[in-house]
């Protein structure tokens, strides 16, 4: 992945019976799955969304997953927090 490339992700809650957290990556959809994650990503509650430097993905994806847990634990975690952790995976 070149350095100049981002990665565009959605962070929401479920519709329906359970309410969880999820994140989906649009950018790394494929074709066959794409409709799909993103009607259910369209159907749940928005938390927060961006875009991650391509050349630091992994290690934004990883806390990304740590405060997915956290939000899924039942944790009141504020969306502009998330943005501050993420400050430096994000593009300028």
């Amino acid at each position: 992945m070149f350095s100049g490339e981002k990665v565009m992700f959605e962070i929401y809650r479920e519709a329906g019976y359970n309410h969880r957290f999820k994140v989906v990556y649009f950018t790394e959809l494929n074709d066959h799955s794409r409709e799909t994650e993103i009607n259910r990503a369209l159907a749940g509650e928005h938390y927060f969304d961006g875009f991650l430097k391509g050349w630091r993905k992994q290690e934004a994806k990883a806390l990304i997953e740590d405060w997915i847990a956290r939000l899924n634990r039942g944790e009141d975690l504020a969306a502009h927090l998330l943005a501050e952790e993420l400050r430096d995976y994000m593009p300028a």
